[in-house]
């Protein structure tokens, strides 16, 4: 450690003496182009155009009463925005879409393949597919009037609920035995025509409509597979392969009943069919 310490105490006073020493009177050499001499800690002026625009919030009271009446309209715009993920998966068909695709992987007996998020994908697209008319309707005479302004935030509501009502109405139109129950529940006269029947009352209808319907489809899906299940089951039994699981060899069998039949080609044709 002593010997360090003297090799670098040599070092110090070489280095020293390398350094030249500028003569009495010379000037200080010019400092390189584009650097200030001014040191490090001066802040430069600020631009003459700011980078960054100004942004201003401020709260006053309204002046008139449409300002007011303008506020609520926008606050019930933001509401229904935020529920936009409910109004799809409830009011739209994406419900019986998503129900009947789950209860077809669970009569393949997959676990795993093809996961949610692809089930999810394709009853979301599949949605888009059935409900284009209805929401070309609604952005032709909803959402362009009033982004062009020729129509109110109020007017744009009641013109983008008319299609969806026919939409949810024209699904319970053979079986209304569910707006009956609201109705009653509710304690509502009996209703002559779409118009007498509360949208409030219309989408709970709907839904319970929905999962009954989704339900009869997948116990009609559930039924060949079943019958597979019943004979791999008896056939193992009767060869004495008791411990052998039956999902191990009967799955490879219904897969294979499924591409033959083009399962996913007629699944998808009659889930389009049955909204038609």
């Amino acid at each position: 450690m002593r010997r360090m310490r003297i090799i670098a105490r040599r070092g110090l006073f070489l280095l020293l003496l390398a350094v030249p020493l500028l003569p009495a009177g010379a000037q200080t050499p010019p400092p390189f182009p584009g650097i200030s001499t001014q040191g490090t800690m001066n802040i430069p002026a600020p631009p003459a155009d700011p980078v960054i625009p100004f942004v201003d919030l401020t709260i006053r009271n309204p002046e008139s009463g449409q300002e007011v009446a303008f506020s609520l309209q926008l606050l019930l715009l933001i509401t229904i925005l935020s529920l936009a993920p409910s109004i799809i998966i409830l009011m739209t068909s994406f419900l019986r879409i998503s129900i009947v695709l789950d209860f077809i992987k669970r009569a393949l007996s997959l676990q795993q393949v093809p996961p949610n998020q692809v089930i999810l994908g394709i009853s979301l697209f599949l949605t888009f597919f059935i409900m284009w008319p209805t929401f070309t309707t609604i952005y032709e005479n909803a959402f362009r009037p009033l982004a062009d302004g020729e129509i109110s935030v109020e007017t744009a509501y009641r013109e983008a609920e008319a299609p969806m009502r026919f939409f949810m109405y024209r699904q319970m139109q053979g079986n209304p035995e569910n707006i009956r129950l609201f109705m009653a529940m509710r304690g509502l006269d009996r209703p002559d025509t779409l118009a007498d029947v509360p949208t409030y009352v219309l989408i709970p209808a709907f839904i319970l409509n929905e999962l009954t319907v989704a339900f009869k489809i997948g116990i009609l899906l559930f039924i060949p597979f079943i019958v597979i299940d019943m004979v791999v089951a008896s056939a193992l039994m009767s060869m004495g392969m008791i411990m052998l699981p039956p999902v191990m060899i009967s799955m490879p069998f219904k897969l294979i009943l499924f591409i033959l039949i083009d399962g996913w080609g007629l699944l998808t044709d009659q889930i389009v069919r049955s909204f038609v």
